[in-house]
């Protein structure tokens, strides 16, 4: 895959990453809801030995469960997360950061048994290129 990059939306927190992901995959679970407040988070699982932090320090909040999310302190971007028990040796990167985030689609859904009922319809719903009535 080479070197992908990417950081928050202000650009005070940058990183970089090397190596073959694991996967990419659309998170459906409650925590992932209330870390983002968005009913599904894209996770690219990169190799945690080729990922850094090259500019600025995120703020970093550990779960009682022992995962930590890691995000930027001005904007409050989510960035990365990092579950040694769950996922050894990954740090997963919320792909929408990506410099690229189109680079990569994603390959599956993953925690559907906590999927807001909502979404699995969202096919039926009209779609917009911008806000309804803007020219």
């Amino acid at each position: 895959m080479g070197k992908i990059t990417g950081g928050c939306r202000c650009g005070a927190v940058r990183y970089e990453a090397e190596g073959t992901a694991a996967h990419h995959a659309l998170c459906h679970c409650r925590d992932c809801q209330m870390a983002s407040g968005a009913p599904v988070l894209a996770w690219l699982a990169m190799p945690a030995e080729g990922f850094s932090v090259t500019q600025g320090e995120p703020v970093r909040y550990t779960a009682p469960s022992g995962s930590m999310r890691a995000f930027c302190g001005t904007c409050g971007t989510p960035l990365f997360f990092v579950n040694e028990a769950v996922l050894p040796g990954i740090v997963d990167i919320q792909s929408v950061t990506l410099d690229e985030p189109d680079a990569i689609p994603p390959q599956a859904q993953i925690q559907l048994a906590e999927r807001r009922s909502y979404m699995a319809a969202l096919d039926t719903l009209p779609g917009f290129d911008r806000f309804p009535g803007e020219g």
